[in-house]
């Protein structure tokens, strides 16, 4: 634990040197002050203000939907609360893909207006132009391969990717590249865990997986599945720590009952 009282504030650069020296990444999403003063709290390396958002907090299907002025709000509250962690934001959909100039404004936007310190995009090759712009501008850019959640609808599922060798090897030629245009880490979502492994030592940036085994340089999950929040979602790669789901609506019915049984407030709770 000697590590975490060292570091006043998590850089790009800290994370690098955790990957030298064998040092595993934290990371888990948050996208309200209350939840991130708590998470920045409890020791993690890097908050993702995720466009999972679209999901956990605006009740979407998926990801596509949310926008960036949602995404800059939600940012905002997050800085506001963090005092070690990284904070990487999402672009969201229709803000970076096929317009370079379009995902340099993007950028600017997000860290201007929510003080964040990264921005995170999804894609390889595709978005090569995108990362490279967005690097002139200073600002540092995380990449997210896999399964990409954005491109849903071209996959039509969210089952396992690269499976397939010719997948296999593209996913490995678009994460080399991300790291040769200047990625700083890289996200593997959902592929195999001996592939995540491979990736992982081929390359001189930090990988952090979500359903990616534990040869990674560091793991993530959405904090709602984690702390059991959400109840419908149970992939293989879920660990619940926490079932809130249940915890939280039972002490609402207990607040109902005592309400309508006059039980609360009683003598001490009044004025």
């Amino acid at each position: 634990m000697s590590v975490h009282k060292e570091i006043k504030r998590i850089t790009t650069h800290t994370l690098l040197e955790f990957k030298q020296t064998g040092v595993k990444i934290s990371m888990l999403t948050a996208y309200d002050f209350s939840m991130a003063r708590i998470i920045d709290g409890g020791g993690i390396d890097v908050i993702l203000v995720g466009d999972s958002a679209s999901n956990v907090m605006a009740g979407h299907e998926t990801t596509l939907p949310i926008t960036l002025n949602e995404m800059i709000y939600h940012a905002s509250s997050v800085v506001r609360a963090v005092n070690r962690a990284l904070v990487v934001v999402d672009l969201p959909f229709g803000t970076y893909q096929g317009n370079s100039k379009l995902a340099l404004e993007s950028a600017i936007r997000i860290m201007k207006e929510s003080g964040a310190h990264a921005v995170k995009l999804e894609g390889g090759a595709e978005i090569r132009e995108s990362v490279e712009r967005i690097l002139t501008a200073g600002i540092p850019v995380m990449g997210h391969l896999g399964l990409t959640p954005q491109s849903i609808y071209k996959f039509g599922t969210y089952t396992v990717r690269a499976k397939e060798e010719a997948e296999a090897t593209k996913l490995m030629e678009d994460a080399l590249l991300l790291e040769k245009s200047g990625c700083f880490a890289l996200v593997l979502e959902k592929i195999p865990a001996k592939l995540a492994g491979e990736v992982s030592k081929a390359l001189h940036i930090p990988t952090i997986g979500i359903g990616a085994g534990g040869g990674t340089d560091g793991q993530v999950l959405v904090s709602h599945d984690m702390l059991g929040i959400t109840k419908e979602f149970k992939p293989r790669f879920l660990r619940r720590y926490l079932n809130l789901y249940d915890e939280v609506q039972n002490a609402v019915k207990q607040y109902v009952d005592d309400v309508k049984s006059r039980n609360f407030p009683n003598e001490q709770e009044q004025y």
